[in-house]
């Protein structure tokens, strides 16, 4: 467990007691429906219901010896319960109790991850509505292209988070099955009726066909997703850490009180928040691998999936709760600077409008090849000069003036155009500002 990137919340699902708890949820449930059915008598199942405990420390005892944790378990849950405890675990096999104690894990984890998926949507949100109409340069291969604005930027996060948010509620329902089965899953010891009802106390469905554990393909499914939503927190990330490049500075990471950049440079504000995420995406992607190679077992079952599981689920929630809380963090403090945006966009001359300098020259008549030279000339010449001006040597151009007039090249460098479609994408996002 990565305890240096834990919050209380998640890595309370994730301790040994924790994990115990569940797999005793598990074999309460059985023994109530058992109950129910007539297979224990009402007063063992009282005694159980009201006795029934552990000691992780002794489980841990008894484990150095039988080398075995469920057994260890149920014989820790038979001291603390009496004779009554021949009941527990009847029909039942280590994994009825451990895919199914799992799934309850899983399904808390989920939902706090959701949660933080609903912080972080926000802290775009927000971001998206307040620069709605702050212009900035756009930029393909790193290069500028043309202008946007860093509100629309942010709607493209928010879809994709909100995107995120559907796999997550898909891959928790997906995760979130029980098996009762007993040994390679054929019912030979109980039957499939205390699966439905089990399944149904505990509020989670029922593995349609299992063999001796629940099949790792769900599982495999459940760490994707997170690897995925890491995958655009690395996204999100790197974007901010490009714009804060002191030759860019549009954006930069919150900068607190007292915080140091560097032992050597006073001078420097680095990106470490991003960076750390950044970083951690790539940890967390190397988990989905393992999750992959865990979905092929020998037959009915190995263990080879549960040495791997260990390690992968606890850190792979733990990792991403910590991430998206980092970056909400970063978003909701964000620092921006829309004239830094505008400086930038205005390099050269405004060469970004080439485009829009195209257009208007096939609008007089001109071929498209022959207005492409003319004006990738006039920008080269602009962008390979340290003061180039794009926008002051068409004004000086006598070629470019026979066919626009002062009134036309000027109309090119008009920003309108590339907000007149902003309102209309926010609608399709339902963002109301």
């Amino acid at each position: 467990m990565i305890d240096r990137y834990s919050r209380p919340q998640m890595t309370s699902i994730w301790t040994e007691e924790s994990k115990i708890k569940s797999w005793l949820e598990v074999e309460l449930a059985v023994c109530e429906v058992q109950n129910s059915l007539g297979k224990i008598p009402d007063s063992d199942w009282q005694a159980i219901k009201s006795q029934a405990n552990f000691d992780a420390k002794r489980i841990k005892e008894i484990e150095a010896e039988v080398k075995h944790d469920v057994i260890a378990f149920l014989t820790s849950v038979k001291e603390f319960v009496g004779p009554s405890a021949r009941f527990i675990h009847l029909g039942l096999t280590s994994s009825d109790v451990l895919d199914t104690g799992l799934a309850l894990q899983l399904r808390k984890a989920g939902k706090i991850l959701a949660k933080d998926l609903e912080e972080l949507e926000k802290s775009i949100l927000d971001l998206a509505i307040k620069h709605k109409y702050t212009l900035q340069i756009g930029r393909s291969h790193g290069v500028h292209a043309e202008p946007l604005t860093f509100g629309f930027k942010m709607a493209v996060w928010l879809a994709e988070i909100r995107r995120h948010k559907e796999h997550l509620k898909e891959s928790i329902k997906f995760i979130s099955v029980g098996k009762i089965s007993g040994a390679v899953g054929t019912y030979s010891n109980i039957s499939p009726d205390v699966e439905e009802k089990v399944c149904a106390l505990l509020s989670l469905d029922v593995e349609p066909v299992s063999t001796q554990v629940v099949q790792r393909d769900r599982h495999a499914h459940f760490i994707n997703t997170l690897a995925l939503i890491a995958c655009t927190l690395d996204k999100f990330a790197t974007e901010i850490r490009h714009l804060q490049k002191s030759e860019v500075l549009e954006v930069e990471e919150p900068f607190t009180e007292g915080q140091k950049g560097s032992s050597a440079m006073p001078h420097k504000r680095n990106p470490v928040g991003c960076e750390n995420i950044s970083g951690l995406a790539r940890l967390l992607r190397s988990y989905s691998i393992a999750a992959m190679e865990n979905i092929s077992l020998w037959h009915e079952r190995d263990i080879s999936h549960s040495s791997v599981e260990r390690v992968i689920m606890p850190d792979s929630t733990i990792l991403l709760d910590y991430m998206i809380d980092r970056l909400t963090g970063i978003l909701k403090n964000l620092v921006v600077y829309p004239e830094n945006m505008q400086q930038n966009l205005n390099r050269f001359g405004g060469v970004v409008f080439s485009q829009s300098v195209l257009l208007k020259l096939v609008e007089k008549g001109i071929s498209r090849e022959e207005a492409y030279k003319l004006v990738q000339d006039r920008a080269m010449s602009a962008w390979n000069k340290h003061n180039g001006d794009f926008k002051k040597s068409l004004f000086n151009d006598s070629e470019i003036n026979k066919l626009l007039s002062k009134e036309e090249i000027e109309q090119c460098f008009q920003t309108e155009s590339y907000i007149k479609n902003v309102d209309h994408v926010f609608k399709r996002l339902k963002i109301s500002s």
